[in-house]
């Protein structure tokens, strides 16, 4: 028996902010790649959320990613005839990565992921007072 049955809710919420950090981390990483694995600049991912009904727990929901996309935002050409990576005019394609965006998502997900804790240890503090009534 589940004494608390939003803490599933919780724990997947906590998975699912853990990816978008994740993947904001890359998007920084990779915020000046102008030559990624298919030759072009690096192309930022967005983390996608979705709520699922769980059947199986009485209709308690869960939620997920449900996809890691790519942003199709062009980014910044910069004249760099030196740059391997530089056209014939010697511009070249910058990854389309605001460091200030991925800054402010990486603390949103952050504080969402701090909220999470927060209500697990909320949970658990009354899971265990409530085996202590009676006693």
């Amino acid at each position: 028996m589940n004494l608390i049955p939003g803490v599933n809710v919780t724990a997947s919420a906590l998975n699912a902010e853990q990816v978008r950090m994740d993947v904001v981390a890359e998007n920084i990483a990779n915020a000046y790649t102008t030559h990624g694995p298919d030759g072009g600049a690096y192309k930022r991912k967005i983390v996608s959320f979705e709520s699922m009904l769980d059947p199986a727990s009485n209709g308690a929901s869960s939620v997920q990613v449900s996809q890691i996309g790519i942003d199709s935002t062009p980014g910044q050409s910069l004249y760099e005839p030196s740059n391997p990576d530089a056209n014939k005019d010697g511009m070249v394609q910058m990854p389309n990565v605001n460091l200030s965006t991925e800054m402010v998502d990486l603390m949103t997900s952050s504080r969402a992921y701090e909220a999470n804790l927060a209500v697990i240890r909320n949970a658990r503090q009354m899971a265990s007072k409530a085996l202590t009534i009676g006693h």
